[in-house]
């Protein structure tokens, strides 16, 4: 769930942390996993220890604590530098101002290195501003992901294909937290141990685990100001202030898969569809454009990108894997038209291989 370099359509991520984290690279706060069985994991700059029964937090099922996590990230304020790492070495850090007030959410991100790059989110609204370009990326997007890029409002679904359990406590950016692991009941989904900041819920640091309990993507706030005066007047200010910028728009339209000709032969256990788009850049006068088909299961999310295939732009079929995101793209044949899919999301290679399978032009 952490936010990683990789040749993707975009908005295949969290759109705000996605634009922010692909291109940054910094140090920041590292994680270890737990040193022997029943210690939980933390940050390696701090101690933990078992909670004691007087520290217990009421007992809560996964979809209960992702909902308190997501509570969270709707009606706290905050900034913070976030960091992202990946069992490959891949590292990547951003500042985050995030300001939410009266039904309104605002975030400002900027990379700390790399390719300069600023990010504005207002509710569905996200602008990219490239100054290196001097082009700004706008576009309108509903059920945004909410940090730490959760999708959706998780449901009681969750906890069929996940069971929670209280590791102890931990200390991340000088905040007590909760550490709750979500373990997968099957192999289509990776594991995930989360730093819960104790008083409000907010997650402070991730880490993404594999079938075999390899740590292969972490992510924490190396510095966090809980509740920080933000301005919410002077983001809107920044976002609007495009003078010397050419504006590059991204029109989404909401369609259904069946409209579009697809279909899935057989569900992938635990996902179900929660949109699809169809995509295209302001001005783009081909009427073949990009379906996205997002599907989650309450925490992990695969979207499927398809669209005609090109000879001239596609390249040969791979399966790339960077932290968590795995990434799979293939040609599809049949005898209503040739087509080129890109499925991305943050589960294992098998789970992108079932929908790939799966999938089927129906007209």
């Amino acid at each position: 769930m952490g936010i990683i370099t990789v040749s993707m359509p975009a908005g295949v991520r969290g759109a705000a942390l996605a634009a922010a984290l692909c291109l940054a690279q910094g140090a920041g706060a590292q994680l270890r996993g737990p040193s022997h069985p029943g210690e939980p994991a933390s940050p390696s700059s701090s101690a933990s220890h078992v909670l004691t029964v007087a520290e217990t937090p009421p007992a809560l099922n996964a979809a209960e604590w992702l909902r308190r996590m997501h509570s969270a990230s709707r009606t706290r304020s905050y900034v913070g530098t976030f960091v992202v790492s990946a069992a490959t070495g891949n590292l990547s850090s951003a500042r985050i101002w995030h300001v939410a007030k009266g039904g309104v959410l605002m975030e400002r991100i900027e990379v700390l290195s790399g390719a300069p790059r600023s990010t504005f989110r207002r509710n569905d609204h996200i602008m990219t501003f490239l100054p290196e370009a001097k082009v700004v990326k706008s576009e309108k997007r509903e059920n945004l992901d909410i940090f730490p890029n959760l999708p959706g409002s998780p449901d009681s679904g969750v906890s069929d294909y996940y069971e929670v359990g209280l590791l102890g406590k931990g200390r991340v950016a000088g905040f007590d937290a909760d550490v709750v692991q979500l373990s997968p009941h099957d192999g289509m989904r990776f594991g995930y141990r989360i730093w819960s900041e104790r008083r409000s819920g907010l997650v402070i640091a991730l880490q993404t685990v594999d079938g075999d309990g390899r740590v292969i993507e972490q992510s924490a706030f190396s510095e966090l100001q809980l509740d920080a005066p933000i301005k919410m007047a002077a983001l809107s200010q920044m976002m609007g202030n495009t003078a010397g910028y050419r504006i590059e728009k991204s029109e989404l339209e909401r369609t259904t898969a069946v409209a579009e000709g697809w279909s899935l032969k057989t569900t992938v256990p635990g996902f179900k569809p929660v949109s699809v788009y169809r995509r295209a850049l302001d001005g783009d006068a081909n009427p073949e454009r990009t379906m996205q088909w997002t599907f989650t299961d309450g925490l992990a999310s695969v979207s499927l990108f398809i669209e005609p295939y090109d000879a001239s732009r596609q390249s040969k079929e791979a399966s790339l894997a960077l932290g968590a995101t795995h990434t799979l793209t293939r040609r599809l044949v049949d005898r209503n038209g040739d087509w080129w899919l890109t499925a991305v999301g943050e589960v294992p290679a098998q789970t992108l291989e079932s929908f790939a399978q799966n999938l089927a032009r129906v007209r």
